[in-house]
């Protein structure tokens, strides 16, 4: 199989037709360090196997720091391959390279992704932190650009909220397994209105509307705030 694009831009809506579900820990790195290496090393781009393991073990901006040897990030490839969201490449040599596919198998922009990158690297954090280091990868001027992405994600239950709208609103992303979910809200002492994306189709049908809906909502109400000159939140 040959390369297909070296750099981060999508394809042209070519859907994976794999569902979206939860990551364990060693594909929600692999997954985000190839995210972030598309966006921050295009000409490095598609990693190599050990690239990739470097790329996990990377000490800064990362959280957790995590030791993965090379079994471990292959399993999390293979995983990751099966699920949609990542591919093998080759390009001009016989080394396998690998690249992801986050933006057919997400169905998200460029800004999008990197959003949801930096949560898949470093976990649970403010809109204002997220914002700047977001940015690293795609340029996010503001936090009323950042909450229009955001409100998107959320509705799709690829962001969810961890506490009230306000100053230092805590945020992650929704590819957490539920267990791993409810222990960062313990942890937090939050409860999260919207959920990550659900893992039932019958319970998508039902509840996605809802979660479009109060999307909508909270964009009207901050866009009459800043009419009315009120601060957000």
């Amino acid at each position: 199989m040959e390369a297909t694009q070296p750099d981060d831009e999508p394809a042209a809506e070519v859907p994976t037709g794999k569902a979206i579900r939860p990551l364990d820990a060693n594909e929600r790195r692999v997954l985000g360090v190839l995210i972030e290496k598309g966006k921050t090393t295009p000409d490095q781009y598609p990693l190599s196997l050990n690239a990739l393991l470097t790329g996990c073990n990377q000490k800064s901006n990362r959280d957790p720091v995590m030791t993965l040897d090379e079994e471990q990030v292959i399993r999390a490839v293979r995983s990751l391959q099966e699920t949609g969201g990542m591919a093998e490449v080759y390009g001009s040599g016989k080394i396998p390279r690998y690249r992801h596919l986050a933006y057919e198998w997400l169905a998200v922009g460029k800004e999008e992704l990197a959003i949801l990158g930096e949560l898949l690297l470093r976990g649970e954090q403010t809109e204002g932190d997220l914002r700047g280091r977001a940015s690293r990868m795609d340029e996010i001027p503001d936090l009323t650009s950042l909450r229009g992405h955001l409100d998107r994600l959320a509705a799709r239950g690829l962001v969810v909220w961890l506490s009230p709208p306000g100053r230092g609103r805590m945020l992650t992303h929704g590819l957490l397994p539920e267990e791993k979910l409810e222990k960062v809200r313990r942890e937090l002492g939050t409860t999260a209105a919207i959920k990550p994306a659900s893992r039932s189709p019958a319970d998508d049908d039902s509840v996605a509307p809802l979660r479009q809906r109060i999307a909508e909502l909270e964009a009207e109400v901050a866009d009459l705030r800043r009419r009315l000159g009120e601060p957000p939140g």
